[in-house]
């Protein structure tokens, strides 16, 4: 099949992997390239967004985008920067605002347009720009205004240019799906039929083709993004695929056995692997969270590769790798993308290693692989698995990594996630887990002075894990499961909540 598609130039902005999952709720395909590498055809592609960026159009280091073939020949959608880009550098003027203009506005002003349809004066924007337009570029017409913002909105006569200070892709943006619509189906033209049935039937004909009659090995770890992966792949190859389910040591309680029994009657060839003592001793001494993952990551590798060449002719190394893993580790498209953090499952093999690397979710959000994975009639409840990340509690332990601590975190672990299952919150959370902090405070039991642990716990509600909010979990339960692990998990006589949002903390502690 072949769908329209939207390219998306990226000028560095964390957001820019927001514009292009809001245009796919829309069923529009969209790729995301660096400004300074345009793909040569652009034939490719129906309309093209700018995004924003956290440098300065008035900047001497300023990314200036080639946009021959592209501005008044394509419909264009500037944002943020984007718009400050065609308004410094065409004939208008982009100045320091007197205060940065960051956060929720609402449009005061609202030219009628086919852009701003079904689009009223009071909508909420999401602003984060310290520069603000403060003159149109040559043939600019005003669009939009806020109170704080005059040149909110504006567009280019003769051209199907359209540019925006705010961001629509942000879930703070009330009606920046809407925006998008406006610009992409009923200005470009593009036809929304990019579905999770037409990405299941593509990319097992793309996989059947790269693989051919290779065999590939999966590393499962029984959360959503491996399981869907594997499942695109069993569809593709079926018994050329091998899974295969680590035991790190940094598992939930009981996770090993639970998965385990999980994958029977999908079909899948799995095979358990117990190496928890190789991991624990890999992470023996280390405090530093990105040693901590590195090492993770070394260990998982050298893992498959065991586990690899006890198979005949393996070819390829599967992963379950989604596009925020990317984001954080490096930029998704090579662009100027900040680096948030390394992810266990991204940046390559070592050379010792043989296996080629197929990820079939690389371009996907996690609310994305659900669908794909519902559209090929997957268990529900292994759909609304929280995630659980790569390195497993050993981002959640801070500090160095004992067997003890393990122990510690798993129970309380349990206690917590069980809780929420128990009051009917699990569904209600998008993530939740519990922390091991390096700190003892003291305590009273009975009447014995106590010097123990103190645990956090976490729960954020989000869509797509590049945003999220805390989730205001009911007095009652946090006091019960304060209690109770206290009560039931020797080592621990202090219970925290975490109330922080991302940003500008992020969801896991390290």
């Amino acid at each position: 099949m072949q769908h329209d598609k939207v390219l998306i130039l990226d000028f560095g902005s964390q957001y820019t992997q927001l514009i292009a999952r809001r245009v796919r709720e829309l069923n529009i395909y969209s790729e995301i390239h660096p400004f300074n590498k345009i793909p040569q055809n652009l034939n490719d592609y129906k309309a093209v967004i700018l995004s924003g960026s956290p440098m300065s159009v008035r900047s001497a280091e300023a990314f200036h985008p080639d946009l021959k073939g592209i501005r008044g020949e394509k419909p264009l959608l500037a944002v943020c920067y984007g718009a400050q880009y065609l308004a410094h550098f065409s004939g208008g003027e982009v100045a320091e605002s007197n205060t940065r203009e960051y956060g929720r506005a609402n449009l005061s002003f609202i030219q009628d347009d086919l852009f701003f349809e079904n689009i009223t004066v009071g909508s909420q924007v999401w602003m984060s720009h310290s520069d603000t337009i403060k003159t149109l570029p040559t043939n600019g017409k005003l669009l939009a205004s806020t109170h704080d913002v005059q040149n909110a909105a504006y567009k280019i006569e003769g051209e199907e240019t359209f540019a925006i200070q705010f961001h629509p892709e942000v879930y703070h943006s009330t009606d920046g799906k809407q925006l998008l619509e406006n610009f992409l189906v009923k200005i470009a033209k593009v036809t929304p039929d990019w579905t999770p049935n037409a990405f299941v039937e593509e990319t097992v004909e793309e996989l059947q083709a790269k693989l051919g009659n290779d065999k590939v090995v999966l590393g499962l770890s029984g959360g959503v993004d491996s399981s869907v992966a594997a499942m695109l792949l069993h569809k593709a190859i079926g018994k050329n695929l091998y899974c295969i389910f680590v035991n790190n040591g940094l598992l939930r309680k009981n996770e090993f056995t639970d998965v385990l029994e999980q994958y029977k009657g999908m079909g899948l060839n799995v095979k358990g692997v117990d190496a928890s003592a190789r991991f624990l001793d890999a992470l023996a001494g280390k405090s530093d969270p990105e040693d901590k993952r590195k090492a993770i990551g070394r260990v998982f590798i050298e893992v498959f590769d065991d586990e690899a060449n006890q198979l005949k002719d393996v070819k390829w190394l599967a992963q379950g790798t989604i596009y925020p893993d990317v984001i954080e580790s490096v930029s998704a498209t090579g662009g100027p993308s900040a680096t948030i953090k390394s992810h266990h499952n991204v940046g390559g093999l070592p050379d010792f290693m043989k296996l080629k690397i197929v990820e079939p979710l690389r371009a996907l959000f996690k609310d994305e692989v659900r669908r794909v994975g519902a559209s090929m009639d997957m268990d529900a409840t292994l759909l609304g698995r929280h995630p659980f990340p790569g390195p497993g509690l050993a981002i959640r332990i801070l500090g160095d990594i004992t067997a003890e601590k393990v122990r510690i975190l798993q129970e309380v672990d349990a206690v917590f996630i069980n809780g929420l299952r128990d009051w009917g919150l699990y569904d209600k959370v998008w993530q939740a887990g519990a922390i091991l902090l390096p700190v003892n405070s003291v305590g009273v039991m009975g009447d014995e002075r106590t010097y123990e642990k103190c645990v956090a716990l976490r729960a954020v509600e989000s869509t797509d894990g590049m945003t999220a909010d805390w989730v205001n979990l009911p007095y009652e339960f946090l006091q019960k499961t304060s209690n109770d692990i206290i009560n039931k998990v020797k080592g621990v006589n202090r219970v925290v909540y975490d109330i922080s949002s991302k940003p500008p903390a992020t969801i896991e502690w390290e």
